[in-house]
């Protein structure tokens, strides 16, 4: 069951849509399937699955997907993302990870070798048409980008499609040199719908309001949004003495005072570079009200960092779950119909309702 619902292409005159898509149990569960399986998810870093043989179970979107995967790297070197689930019964096959030659299941033998081939079964003499493909584990596709692994279940579109903007846009800049800071890195447990979550990190417009901090190093003036198939671009201008990037000739935006770039990739990940280093924010639901959001802080500029950037980025977190939670509340109210966007302003809340309700309506 979904709900079926329609967001004009033509800003000036859609609707938002209606409350019951942030509160509706059976809209989440149509989102689990028509939206999150079937998009790029960030997976493990690739740092930890480095060496041969190794090998590296994870769980994709703990109690939301919950889908059991395996990263390995064969002693070819070469990297595999396989489903962690024993084409016999079920069980997982691999629990701790480490490095091995193989892979075997602990419950009845089955071997399995690092590219999920099948290479064994104790006590199946006799059994016809075995092996077969369907007896080795499923592939699952995955990419790599600056130093992170994503992946999908089954994919509406490419890896290309939803990254590659942000890929050419910032072709100078190469985010794997950044240092991964877990001590800077946090998780916020949300009491909002994903979906509120997103629509307030996509436009700037609550931002003079909201973010008296951010406001006061940001030119809201000439803050703008570009619009892609798969994922969008909040490009934001630094007022006079703060913090800007430097540009080389080959950027487009050369010339331009650019403190940030905030890219959004359907449905669920941010990517904020600062000339600091960037911040990953993967946004996780829970339940139709419970969000979990990580922060994973990437640091490229440790001086610039120094500079009260890590307080920054919580303070307007925490003023963000605020105002997104208040919207949860009010969303759930028997007179709230529908809103309408500003087409300065919420370009971006825009383009996210309108896949929305592509993937959502099938």
């Amino acid at each position: 069951m979904s709900l079926h619902f329609s967001v004009d292409q033509d800003i000036r005159k859609a609707y938002t849509p209606p409350g019951v898509l942030y509160t509706s149990e059976a809209v989440f569960e149509a989102a689990r399937e028509r939206i999150f399986a079937s998009s790029w998810q960030y997976a493990v870093p690739e740092r930890d699955v480095r060496t041969p043989g190794q090998t590296l179970p994870f769980t994709l979107l703990p109690g939301f997907l919950d889908e059991p995967l395996l990263f390995t790297r064969d002693y070819d070197d070469q990297l595999h993302c396989l489903s962690n689930v024993c084409t016999h019964r079920g069980n997982l096959v691999c629990e701790q990870g480490g490095v091995e030659k193989n892979l075997r299941c602990r419950y009845h033998g089955r071997r399995f070798d690092l590219c999920g081939r099948m290479l064994g079964m104790p006590e199946f003499e006799g059994v016809e048409n075995f092996p077969s493909e369907e007896d080795h584990l499923p592939q699952v596709p995955f990419a790599r980008w600056a130093g992170m692994l994503f992946v999908s279940l089954k994919p509406a579109f490419t890896f290309e499609e939803a990254f590659g903007p942000m890929q050419e846009r910032l072709h100078w800049l190469d985010p794997s040199l950044f240092r991964f800071s877990p001590e800077h890195s946090k998780e916020y447990l949300i009491q909002a719908n994903w979906a509120l979550y997103c629509e307030n990190y996509l436009e700037g417009f609550h931002i003079p309001y909201v973010h008296a901090s951010l406001n006061a190093v940001l030119d809201y003036g000439n803050y703008t949004t570009e619009i892609y198939r798969y994922s969008n671009l909040q490009l934001g201008y630094a007022r006079d003495g703060e913090p800007c990037f430097d540009l080389p000739p080959s950027s487009v935006d050369f010339g331009k005072q650019i403190g940030a770039y905030y890219y959004w990739i359907f449905p669920n990940l941010m990517f904020n570079f600062y000339p600091w280093g960037l911040s990953v924010n993967v946004v996780k639901p829970l339940s139709v009200s419970q969000t979990k959001v990580s922060f994973l802080t990437f640091i490229g500029d440790e001086r610039l960092f120094g500079n009260g950037a890590a307080a920054m980025l919580d303070r307007v977190e925490r003023e963000d779950e605020a105002v997104v939670e208040n919207v949860q509340r009010g969303i759930r109210s028997r007179l709230y119909r529908k809103g309408r966007y500003s087409p300065r302003r919420e370009q971006g809340t825009h383009h996210f309702h309108q896949l929305l309700a592509e993937r959502l309506n099938g």
